[in-house]
């Protein structure tokens, strides 16, 4: 059965704080609650101790889903990276979140503002085995702690394209799963709902978000960043833009899909109301699920 969840990016933007400055945690999990969600991804405003932030998800009664990690694998060895990771792997298993989302950011370009959209790093042939290598020991690990690994393909990464996801996939065992974002596979030119039919029990966790591609064809032709398309608005909520989520659902109920689906609207609050956007594409989806 599909969970329901929103993702806080849309009140308060992680990789650009600007964005929703000033919001307070108590209104994201208010009006996250009001619509009707499940649960909640972790957001910079949560408490870092479980202690302290498992009450206050209870007194909201939403579920702490999972949290992004960014992984230096490119760097570092699998056992350094289980080292770093501890702390929020420590956080989750503290407030029951199963899921733990990650992506090489060893090198990656999405948080710099001087970073051309159009200039994403790549991995040379050479690399993929080393680090697909320290990528599943990492899942192992995840996985003997009772969570999912559901790696995140991410514009400004590594994982960016098809041919970049179709070799994390080949390159991998079953502990590696994903997390399918709807967003950045439309401008990575990865078909969701194909790989949800290739990868059926790959299929960890689901982000919904729509695109706006001439805000992107705008973004790339004038040099920007990917923090000025998220600002610009390339992305925002399902059923706002011109991604059609029909095919996805009707693969993910293929397949069964019993796991989260993670509402997004990846733009400035300024401009966007969160809340208003947030129920819009939860009643979106719904209508898409239900039918």
């Amino acid at each position: 059965m599909i969970r329901w969840g929103v993702s806080p990016i849309g009140w308060a933007n992680d990789d650009l704080p600007a964005l929703g400055a000033g919001t307070t945690l108590d209104t994201i999990l208010s009006d996250a609650r009001a619509i009707g969600f499940d649960g909640i991804e972790l957001g910079h405003l949560f408490p870092r101790d479980p202690a302290i932030l498992a009450p206050i998800m209870a007194a909201h009664g939403l579920a702490t889903i999972g949290g992004w990690y960014g992984m230096r694998l490119l760097e570092r060895d699998a056992e350094a990276e289980i080292d770093a990771m501890t702390p929020h792997l420590d956080l989750l298993a503290g407030v029951a979140g199963g899921i733990v989302i990650v992506a090489e950011t060893s090198n990656s370009t999405h948080v710099n503002g001087a970073s051309p959209l159009n200039r994403p790093p790549r991995l040379p042939a050479d690399a993929w085995p080393e680090f697909s290598r320290r990528l599943d020991q990492v899942a192992a690990h995840v996985a003997s702690r009772g969570m999912l690994l559901a790696y995140h393909h991410h514009l400004g990464t590594v994982v960016e394209t098809v041919d970049d996801l179709d070799r994390l996939l080949a390159n991998t065992g079953p502990a590696v799963g994903l997390t399918i974002d709807t967003g950045h596979a439309r401008y990575g030119g990865i078909d969701p709902a194909a790989v949800v039919r290739d990868w059926p029990k790959r299929i960890f966790h689901v982000h919904a978000k729509d695109v706006r591609p001439d805000r992107h064809v705008a973004t790339l032709r004038t040099g920007g960043s990917f923090l000025d398309g998220v600002a610009a608005g390339i992305f925002t909520t399902p059923g706002d833009g011109e991604y059609d989520f029909a095919p996805l659902i009707a693969a993910l109920q293929g397949i069964n899909y019993g796991g989260w689906i993670v509402i997004e609207a990846e733009q400035d609050p300024a401009m966007a109301d969160p809340r208003a956007y947030a129920a819009s594409g939860f009643v979106t989806m719904r209508r898409l699920v239900d039918r």
